[in-house]
């Protein structure tokens, strides 16, 4: 984890500098700055060392994985990975809801709104509950 809060951490320093660099350059100009991107880019910067901070943390409290270690061989990191979801149908589902959710908003039909709500509370609890029970249970 060290390896990516290092590479976190050095994106963070060029937000730091870029971030006023842009400032500087667009409130030159006569239509005095470009609000918008300064702000987008102070968000971003914000995110970016959200993240570095997290990873760094974590850094420090756990041990270190192979990768992080310079006397590790490639047979230490064998072995388990993690749990990887199988193919689902839910998150196709989710996003059709949505769409008519979406679609009930633009064309000011409420109804069509509330049955995409339902639908989508149907289809988010599927989502959702979907390794509780069938095939993937566990």
């Amino acid at each position: 984890m060290k390896a990516e809060a290092w590479i976190f951490a050095i994106c963070s320093i060029f937000l730091v500098l870029v971030t006023p660099a842009y400032w500087f350059v667009t409130s030159a100009s006569d239509q005095g700055g470009d609000w918008t991107g300064t702000s987008a880019l102070v968000m971003t910067t914000l995110l970016v060392l959200m993240v570095t901070l997290y990873l760094g943390f974590h850094a420090r409290k756990m041990e270190p994985r192979p990768e992080d270690r310079k006397d590790a061989d490639i047979v230490d990191g064998a072995g388990e990975l993690g749990f990887f979801p199988p193919y689902s149908w839910w998150p196709l589902w989710c996003a059709a809801t949505l769409a008519v959710c979406v679609l009930g908003i633009a064309a000011a039909a409420w109804w069509l709104f509330i049955i995409g709500a339902v639908l989508g509370a149907i289809a988010l609890c599927g989502f959702v509950f979907e390794y509780y029970r069938g095939e993937h249970a566990h």
